[in-house]
């Protein structure tokens, strides 16, 4: 009986969640696994980790390893978040996210609220107009 309570909070027992299930650039062959329109663009493991701990879940950062399907080597593309859905006991972490699927729903949700989404958002405005505004006056010293 000991050996069935270990399965549920061995650290290698806890879901996989890599940022390439919820991230809308890819294709379902690609790897993503909820519908487009509630996917987020270009998630990191780390984003998903943060969401994951503000349920108050159980949450391993494996920043070393590669969703399998994914072709491209970048930093961007690394990691994967493991998370703990049940208890001890069998019975579910937290009640309204039973499932990878509800996990992987509600994290995607929550990341476009996140601060560093929101400045980034904003900081990539301006970067925007400054690079208007460096055109412009280039096509004055012609």
């Amino acid at each position: 009986m000991a050996d069935l309570n270990k399965l549920h909070t061995d650290p290698d027992r806890f879901i996989c969640i890599y940022p390439a299930y919820i991230n809308n650039k890819k294709t379902l062959a690609e790897g993503r696994r909820i519908p487009i329109e509630k996917a987020v663009q270009n998630p990191t493991c780390v984003e998903i980790a943060d969401i994951c701990r503000a349920f108050k879940l159980n949450v391993n950062i494996e920043a070393d390893k590669m969703y399998t399907r994914e072709w491209n080597r970048d930093a961007q593309y690394k990691g994967r978040v493991r998370v703990q859905l049940k208890n001890e006991d069998g019975t579910p972490f937290l009640d309204k996210l039973q499932s990878r699927k509800a996990v992987m729903l509600r994290v995607a949700e929550e990341i476009p609220k996140l601060k560093t989404r929101t400045q980034k958002s904003g900081g990539s405005d301006q970067t925007v107009q400054q690079g208007e505004g460096g055109k412009k006056s280039k096509k004055k010293k012609k």
